[in-house]
Formats: structure tokens, C-alpha cells, sequence
């Protein structure tokens, strides 16, 4: 139903009366430009590639290819990254835009820490007030759009009371706001609302919820609580950050015993439930599909991406493999996505619903 709304949103004819006569005026729209790419073009928009932000070497290979969106890694950036990234949107051959996209949440997860002004810890953040966290969140999202990142992978909305650095059996603990769902739900909107202020597309996370999840699902495979507590205990700040306006939403790696035996990201049960139940229109990213969890249910990156794109994501992201290999990759599973378009496996209309909302995270107008 979503794909189909989006997609009929094509070019509208007007009558205009000009000296006498009847003029047809058809108006241009994003939708109605998306309707006239190829198959191709259309995958490409959905795959983000990610480099280290010291080795951006091979970046503008996936820019000049047209692929959607780039991910950075790494604690520390070059000085002239802004020019670089001003480089890589320039480069970009339908001029549509580029998601810019960096790990920023505070604390220990904080990329590019010498160019971006850091946060603390989730946990710490929940000491401040709403109207303080939304300021500092706003104050960081500036300091990433200067340099031309767009899009932050943050806040998390796991509830997860542990005080514990994240590690192997434990995704989240400083992670998190808080054990209690009403101080999560707040805020995770109050960092939400800093960065759409500072015009920073938020991506809140990990749903449904990985609090108490063991292990990390980055080193294996793991399950939530039953899919009935998990609605009881773990959606309220989801649903909270949906009815505040949330532009994306990550989807974890993790199953859900009663709803999903496959990982939350390649769950058509899932994405339905985002779509239909919780009504959430924005756009649905991947965790990363390179996670331990993912290769644990028998997947590699490549077949992965198909079933997640099959199942209603609309981005894909997987982790550096190597800069070298990393545009190849995204190469790849633009092959593997073409070949299930051609089985049904995924359909276009799919692919044009999920690039019409890496267009509009983009903020491009593709009519001019």
C-alpha cells in the first residue's frame, strides 16, 4: 500500500488558457522524475557504501556510480573534509544529493570526535533536561552539517537500565537513556527534535529494541523477549519518537521469538508492522547487514541486501570491509537486486518507494 502511494504521486496536467487557446502544463514532481529511472538507478539510490573518513580514496567512485548515500567511520577526520564531501555531491551524476551519513550518539560511539562537538553517554544526557538535551543534540547536528554529514545514525530508543559500557554481550548499557520507557521515549525525541533542528536527519534506534538482547547481535546471532512483551515492554519510545515526526527508523539484526525467526532487518513481518501497525511513514535503514547475526542466520552482505530490500527496507547499510572492496561490494549487490527484479523477488515498485524517501531524506528537488 505504501509503495503504491508513493509512486502514483506522478506528474499532474494542468489547463492553462493562453491567448485564446488551452495550453497543457504538466507540473514536475520527485515521483514523476523517479518514474523515468531505470531499475538500476533506482537500487542504487537505496545502497549507502561505507569508507573510513582518513581514506575516502574510493568514495567518489560510489558517488560518480550514483549510489544513494555514504557511511563514515572512524574516530578522526582529515581536516579538509567539508571540501571533500562538497567534492563527492558534485560528483554525483543526477545531481540528486548524497546522504551523508555518520555513528554519532555520545560517549564512546562518537565518529570524527576532533570535527564534530562531542556529546556524552545516553545515560549521562538523561541527567539533563528535554529542553537541554534537544540544545546540545542541536549544537552537534550543526557541527556535522557544516561539514556536509546530513544524516546521524542516533538516538538509540533501547530501554536498558545496565550501567555498563557496550561490548560483546551487551549492545546498549551506557548506550541508553534510561531503564524506563517514559524517560526513553523523551529523550530519545528531545536528541531527535536537536538534530531536525539543526537539519540533520535523525535515525532512531534499534527497533523493535535490543535492551537486554544478549549477545550484541554485531557478534552473533540473538533473540529478544517474546514478540507479546516486547509490544508491552520495548515499542513506547518508537511509538513516541513515530507521533513526534521521526524521519527514519534502523531496524535491528536481532529475531523475535513470535513474530520473526529471521533477523528483525530481513522480516517482511517486521517491516509490515512498522508500516501498517505503527504507521510510520519515514524512511526503514538496515542495521548493518556485514553484523554476526546476519551471517549467523546463513546470509552474506550480498544476499542479505536482496532480502532486506524484498522485505520493505529502504536502506542498506554493511560495515567497512575494506576501502578497496567496499565500492565493489556496493557493485555487487546492485547486480544480485537487478537479478531478483527480474524473479519478483523484489519488485520496482518497492525500489521507487524506497528511493522516493532517500530523495526526500536527501532534501533534493529533482526538477530543477
Amino acid at each position: 500500500v505504501l509503495a503504491t502511494a508513493l509512486v502514483l504521486g506522478l506528474a499532474a496536467s494542468s489547463s492553462v488558457s493562453v491567448a485564446g487557446s488551452t495550453a497543457h502544463v504538466t507540473s514536475c514532481s520527485n515521483a514523476s522524475v523517479l518514474a523515468t529511472w531505470s531499475t538500476v538507478n533506482l537500487i542504487k539510490e537505496t545502497i549507502v557504501v561505507p569508507f573510513d573518513a582518513l581514506d575516502t580514496s574510493a568514495a567518489s567512485l560510489a558517488a560518480k556510480a550514483g549510489y544513494g548515500g555514504i557511511i563514515l567511520f572512524g574516530t578522526r577526520g582529515p581536516s579538509n573534509l567539508k571540501s571533500i564531501l562538497a567534492r563527492l555531491r558534485h560528483d554525483e551524476p543526477r545531481h540528486s544529493g548524497l546522504l551523508v551519513m555518520t555513528d554519532d550518539e555520545g560517549g564512546g560511539v562518537w565518529r570524527l570526535a576532533n570535527l564534530i562537538t562531542p556529546l556524552p553517554w545516553a545515560r549521562q544526557l538523561s541527567l539533563k533536561t528535554p529542553a537541554e538535551i534537544t540544545a546540545m543534540a542541536k549544537t552537534a547536528g550543526q557541527s556535522m552539517l557544516a561539514l556536509g554529514i546530513n544524516m546521524d545514525l542516533a538516538p538509540v530508543a533501547d530501554i536498558d537500565g545496565t550501567n555498563v559500557y557496550p561490548g560483546p554481550m551487551n549492545a546498549d548499557g551506557l548506550r541508553s537513556f534510561s531503564g524506563q520507557s517514559s524517560v526513553v521515549s523523551t529523550d530519545a525525541v528531545a536528541f531527535m527534535k536537536g538534530l531536525t533542528a539543526a537539519h540533520v536527519v535523525a535515525v532512531v534506534k534499534h527497533f523493535p529494541g535490543l535492551g537486554g538482547v544478549r549477545p550484541n547481535t554485531d557478534t552473533g546471532a540473538a533473540s529478544t523477549a517474546s514478540w507479546s512483551v516486547v509490544k508491552q515492554r520495548a515499542l513506547g519510545p518508537f511509538r513516541a519518537a513515530i507521533q513526534a515526526g521521526a524521519p527514519a527508523i534502523m531496524v535491528s539484526n536481532a529475531t523475535i521469538p513470535g513474530l520473526s525467526a529471521l533477523p528483525a532487518s530481513l522480516s517482511k513481518a517486521v517491516m509490515s508492522y512498522l508500516r501498517t501497525t505503527l504507521n510510520f511513514k519515514g524512511l526503514i535503514i538496515d542495521d548493518s547487514l556485514s553484523a554476526g547475526a546476519i551471517s549467523d542466520a546463513h546470509f552474506g552482505v550480498v544476499a542479505a541486501s536482496v532480502a532486506a530490500l524484498g522485505a520493505g527496507a529502504d536502506v542498506i547499510l554493511y560495515s567497512i570491509p575494506s576501502t578497496e572492496t567496499a565500492f565493489q561490494l556496493a557493485q555487487q549487490i546492485t547486480s544480485s537486486v537487478s537479478v531478483a527484479v527480474a524473479h519478483n523477488k523484489v519488485t520496482r515498485a518497492q525500489l521507487l518507494a524506497a528511493a522516493t524517501l532517500v530523495i526526500k531524506a536527501q532534501g533534493a528537488n529533482l526538477c530543477v
